[in-house]
């Protein structure tokens, strides 16, 4: 009922956002729209890891595609895709067009191409050796291609899914995929043209009427120009992917489908107007604000969905079930974005979790639940942060006693071993809650506990701090509950940190098992690759600061405010301790550095704002300006790092509006320096969050004065409930820092630990 709500109003968009009529005399310019600002290609070219890929798909559809090649700068492509049943995967069903000699047929078949087009609901491409053009647009759970033949010859049809089987039945195509974990995805197509042949491709041509495998060939008549295909998938069944095509497009026109698409993109993306920068301000902004929407995904399909941690098909009882989502990166700023402005998905997404923790009969929350399965990534469980960073917030939409259950589970049954996936609690475990650490080897010493990777490692700061928090946000899940002895111990596990703290550096430091710190030791390259001996993709300068629920007492531990705005400024300008080719072999994660910090890592996110706990708002105003400037650029290398699906560009979204929550699961947020002169938030239910600073720009980037819902502010920093029922923020901007703003009030920390 929901998608069809959706679609409706999207047609009745289409007017509003589409192009004039033809009249007599000039023409207007057509003012841009949001999705006209979205730039797919940002990015596309890596720094080191992975880029980020072009994807045209609805907000959170389940129908996702993009062009299927090692990068942007790949001369082809191989095939055109189907569907891409999880972030960064392969497509799991190709097909290419094609024309010429049957003996050039193979399953696969790698394309010229040029005249790319993509856009977030459109993708055009020219396949020019072959003068074929392909034009394509999706909705919720199917799509359509429209292939153009612009030669004589008879045209062809190749699909595959490397494992699995695809037929085809007069003009329909159906097929299935292992994906592995008991998950098939299915395929349902149908073309407006008949097949006069079907056969199995093989290497050097096909044979015509052979049992069907994983790839299949389709040869239609000579004097056929164009083809038309839509089809529909599904994680249920063929028969569920036919459904899910006749309920969403029943024709062969792309221009139609688009134009839907483009008018829901406008709808999600319209949720946040912003104006008065520039160009490339604001195309960085869209851009970033659409990868956010990439994940997670809503797999439910008419009321049912399939989930992998159980093997079944279940209900979904009026509540859309999403997946695919990797919490240690979308808890920071992706899943606190979407508290703000879609807060019925944020609710949906939560107890999405909730029951698939209980569907694996263990009630571990998931760190990186997918389409097949939790894949159990990186190290702690920050799925607790977005439960309590939802629930201190007013979200209600699930069931807070399940949360907690499944939340404890994942702190005290499932093992704390980086990358853990069917791994009770162990040694390594008893250890943390009897030592209050997680213990480091020392060099040379050889591990001894079966679960712990080999190339991922004990990460034994990263899983220290990572855990502390964890349990901060638990107590707070606890105290909401009136369990208020179980929030008393969880309170003091969240201050755990303080037993890996070097005095004498001022640094998060590992600590054998007899509690003696590991020497010789340096923070910038120590831990083997990626630093994960120690900590986990980052290096100690980073790790330094990933006390997110507790900087009030950071700041004391390094010795007050001055000494800590100097630690800071150390991090930003100490340089490589050797070629930086070497560095980037030890910490390939550890891009976009200014310094030792890197802007390309989730956990360096909250560093630019800790300024403000310390005395120095302006030294966060000043920092966030530089490295938006310096790091996200509407360009083809224009992100620092791997973005994964909206935990990077979720950070941009907020930082470019002036604000961001450094400690999820405390209904606070900092101030930055907005870029925007103006900015709207629709918060629902009719009500909106403002954000006026007139003059605002790179060189006016300094709050010289500030008034919230019409007050005098002095606070480097605003509560959740000063907005949630709508607010204005004025800030008055200058180009020389007022250095005593927001000085005396910090943003609050943690409760003192309790005895």
């Amino acid at each position: 009922m929901i998608k069809a709500k959706l679609l409706v109003s999207a047609i009745a968009m289409i007017g509003t956002f589409g192009t004039a009529s033809a009249i007599d005399g000039p023409k207007k310019p057509v003012a841009k729209t949001p999705v006209d600002y979205v730039n797919p290609n940002i990015g596309n070219i890596s720094h080191m890891l992975v880029p980020t890929y072009p994807t045209t798909h609805l907000p959170n559809s389940m129908m996702r595609v993009f062009p299927v090649r090692h990068d942007y700068t790949t001369n082809y492509i191989g095939g055109l895709p189907l569907i891409v049943t999880q972030h960064r995967a392969e497509s799991s069903f190709n097909f290419y067009p094609y024309q010429g000699a049957e003996s050039g047929i193979s399953p696969q078949m790698n394309l010229s191409y040029d005249q790319e087009q993509v856009t977030p609901y459109r993708y055009k491409v020219y396949l020019d050796e072959l003068n074929i053009g392909a034009d394509y647009a999706p909705s919720y759970q199917s799509a359509v291609y429209k292939i153009t033949f612009d030669k004589a010859g008879t045209p062809y049809l190749v699909f595959n899914c490397r494992r699995g089987k695809i037929t085809a039945n007069g003009n329909v195509i159906s097929g299935s995929k292992d994906l592995g974990n008991k998950t098939t995805v299915y395929l349902y197509a149908i073309t407006d043209a008949t097949p006069v042949k079907v056969g199995v491709p093989a290497a050097g041509g096909v044979t015509w009427n052979a049992e069907p495998k994983a790839a299949i060939a389709l040869q239609y008549p000579a004097s056929t120009k164009s083809i038309g295909m839509r089809y529909g998938v599904s994680f249920i069944s063929i028969e569920q992917a036919k459904k899910n095509l006749e309920r969403e497009i029943k024709g062969f026109d792309v221009n139609a489908v688009a134009a839907v698409g483009r008018a829901i993109w406008n709808n999600a993306l319209g949720k946040i107007a912003v104006s008065g920068a520039s160009d490339k301000e604001t195309t960085v902004f869209y851009t970033s604000l659409y990868r956010t929407y990439e994940r997670q995904v809503n797999i439910s399909e008419d009321g049912r969905y399939f989930s992998a941690s159980d093997g079944k098909v279940h209900s979904d009882e009026g509540h859309p079930f999403y997946t695919d989502d990797w919490l240690w990166d979308t808890y920071r700023a992706a899943h606190p974005l979407r508290i703000l402005i879609n807060k019925d998905a944020e609710n949906d997404i939560l107890r999405s979790y909730i029951l698939a923790a209980q569907q694996t009969g263990q009630n571990w929350l998931p760190t990186f639940p997918g389409v097949a399965g939790d894949e159990r990534g990186m190290n702690s469980n920050h799925g607790i942060a977005s439960i309590a960073d939802a629930w201190n917030k007013g979200l209600r939409g699930f069931d807070l006693a399940k949360a907690y259950e499944v939340s404890k589970g994942a702190i005290e049954d499932k093992s704390l071993i980086p990358w853990s996936h069917a791994v009770p609690a162990g040694e390594l475990d008893e250890f943390y809650k009897k030592n209050g650490y997680f213990p480091a080897l020392k060099p040379g010493e050889e591990e001894t506990v079966a679960n712990v990777s080999k190339w991922e490692k004990r990460q034994p700061i990263a899983v220290t701090l990572g855990t502390s928090f964890d349990e901060w946000c638990l107590s707070q899940i606890a105290q909401n509950l009136g369990k208020a002895d179980e929030a008393k111990h969880y309170l003091k596990a969240s201050y755990n940190y303080r037993n890996v703290f070097n005095p004498k550096t001022g640094f998060f430091h590992p600590k054998d098992k007899d509690g003696k710190f590991i020497e010789p030791l340096d923070y910038r390259t120590s831990g083997g690759p990626g630093a994960r001996d120690y900590y986990d993709e980052n290096n100690g300068y980073i790790y330094r600061w990933d006390v997110q629920h507790n900087i009030g007492d950071l700041v004391a531990l390094v010795g007050g405010n001055k000494k800590f705005v100097d630690a800071l400024e150390n991090m930003f300008n100490e340089p490589y301790p050797m070629a930086r080719w070497s560095f980037y072999n030890i910490l390939p994660d550890h891009t976009g550095n200014v310094g030792m910090f890197s802007m390309a890592n989730e956990p360096s996110f909250h560093i630019p704002y800790l300024y403000n706990y310390a005395g120095a708002p302006w030294r966060t105003q000043k920092r966030i300006r530089s490295l938006l400037d310096q790091w996200y650029r509407n360009d083809l290398m224009g992100v620092p790092g791997d973005e994964d699906g909206g935990g990077m560009t979720a950070f941009v979204v907020f930082s470019q509006l002036g604000f961001y929550p450094v400690t999820p699961g405390s209904p606070t947020y900092n101030i930055g320096s907005p870029c925007f002169p103006y900015v709207k938030m629709n918060m629902g239910n009719g009500k909106y969050f403002e954000i006026k600073a007139p003059g605002a720009s790179f060189t006016n980037k300094y709050i010289q004065s500030a008034k919230l819902n019409g007050k005098v502010w002095d606070k480097p920093w605003f509560s959740h409930s000063d907005i949630a029922n709508g607010g204005v923020l004025e800030l008055v901007m200058g180009p020389v820092a007022n250095k005593a703003w927001g000085v005396s009030s910090p943003p609050p920390s943690a409760a003192p630990m309790p005895q």
